[in-house]
């Protein structure tokens, strides 16, 4: 096989076995040509041979036969258990928190079931909106906020002052994060997705990161409160032979109810505003009555999924895709959402298209099967109040005029360092 492009570095695990003519598609780490890929994707196929920061994968961008594999019990996320190239790669990979953290992110079977049972009574319809009117004063607070900064006629950033500090203060009101941490646990989630990072400055944030998690545990053994952390805490001391929680569990746990509870519902909120915003006549729908809120989250979702790219699956065993695409046996897998929220054969050639209208918006965004994101109805909540909100108490916003749009420093994580607009312009 041959390189497509050359900014990736040297490959960390062995080729994948594929026919000679498929070149690797080397994923920009910055983002950048994000739109690109998912179109080169499309063209080349259900499957195609990627390279995401030096790792050689099975980039699947079809949702049908991705939505078969995230669902096919032959599919493993366990890379401890199930990739061969699990020691190298996690010696040296950028995002080796991605496969060496310990929870039901990266667990497989009975001991992803065990994991996930532990934290879904957190997330059931009765709790979620339960929620809803605490979210709503929030906003209200935010919107405030983002008024008193824009009181002068200046451009105010929606990124920094709505979509980024609304789903820290919902986590941090679910695990109990005390104020002063909440900055902090932001900047690491920030390098978690950040795929520029050097494999030191990841080991570093990574470090940082579970220091932070593991004094808020050890506070909250001595404090403990009414908040999922807690509970987590005395599910673990209670059973202490483990078969709640191990400690690394635990730690685990904490980490990625931050993190996956707070990136994706940024970047949702973000995209969000900004298609909305760039489709005047979409939003016109919204306030006519035409379509609802909910219309606009699940079009969002489809159109810019907020995790482009999730790393990892690794095949059990041989696996026949089509298109005469085998995965064979510890091969990895990259579900490519962002290309398979356009992808033709769900949404013909409107797929591009944002239209909050459209009759089927069915997307994998959050995606399927067992590991379904637990967090989805919250996402949606959170995401369908901000703009209520946002846009019924300015209802003149635009774009601050000369704005080009930046995505974060991300293959993983679909938004922008910034969102100026103008409130009342």
């Amino acid at each position: 096989m041959e390189r497509q492009l050359e900014n990736g570095p040297a490959s960390l695990n062995r080729p994948l076995k594929c026919p000679v003519d498929h070149s690797v598609l080397v994923l920009d780490p910055t983002g950048r040509a994000r739109d690109a890929e998912s179109a080169e994707l499309i063209a080349r196929g259900a499957a195609s041979p990627a390279d995401i920061l030096g790792v050689q994968v099975w980039a699947v961008s079809d949702p049908d036969v991705l939505e078969s594999l995230l669902k096919d019990p032959r599919i493993s996320k366990d890379g401890l258990q199930h990739w061969p190239d699990y020691g190298p790669v996690a010696a040296g990979w950028a995002l080796t928190l991605w496969l060496t953290t310990r929870n039901m992110f990266s667990a497989y079977g009975e001991r992803h079931r065990r994991l996930r049972r532990m934290v879904s009574s957190a997330f059931t319809p009765r709790q979620v909106a339960a929620l809803g009117e605490a979210i709503e004063e929030m906003t209200a607070t935010l919107l405030d906020g983002a008024a008193a900064a824009g009181a002068d006629g200046s451009p105010v950033d929606l990124r920094e002052h709505l979509a980024r500090p609304l789903p820290i203060l919902v986590i941090a009101q679910l695990l109990g994060l005390p104020a002063e941490l909440r900055d902090g646990f932001r900047h690491h989630v920030d390098g978690v997705f950040d795929t520029t990072l050097s494999p030191e400055e990841s080991e570093a944030n990574n470090a940082a990161f579970f220091a932070m998690v593991s004094a808020l545990v050890a506070t909250k053994r001595e404090q403990p409160g009414d908040d999922m952390t807690s509970l987590l805490i005395a599910a673990r001391d209670t059973e202490g032979d483990g078969s709640a929680l191990t400690e690394e569990e635990l730690l685990g746990t904490v980490v990625l109810m931050v993190s996956a509870g707070y990136e994706t519902t940024v970047n949702l909120i973000d995209n969000a505003i900004t298609l909305l915003l760039a489709h005047p006549d979409q939003l016109d729908l919204l306030r006519t009555g035409k379509a609802g809120w909910d219309d606009a989250v699940e079009e969002s979702l489809r159109r810019e999924a907020p995790v482009a790219h999730l790393p990892l699956r690794f095949a059990l065993e041989d696996v026949e895709l089509p298109g005469g695409v085998t995965v064979h046996r510890g091969e990895a897998i990259l579900a490519s959402y962002a290309a398979a929220g356009r992808h033709p054969s769900r949404h013909g050639d409107t797929g591009a298209a944002f239209d909050v209208t459209r009759a089927a918006k069915d997307h994998l965004a959050f995606g399927h099967g067992p590991h379904f994101c637990l967090g989805a109805p919250l996402a949606r909540l959170e995401a369908r109040t901000a703009l209520r909100a946002l846009f019924e108490r300015f209802p003149r916003l635009a774009l601050a005029p000369g704005t080009e749009l930046e995505p974060v420093d991300s293959l993983i994580s679909n938004g922008h360092r910034a969102l100026p607009v103008l409130l009342e312009p």
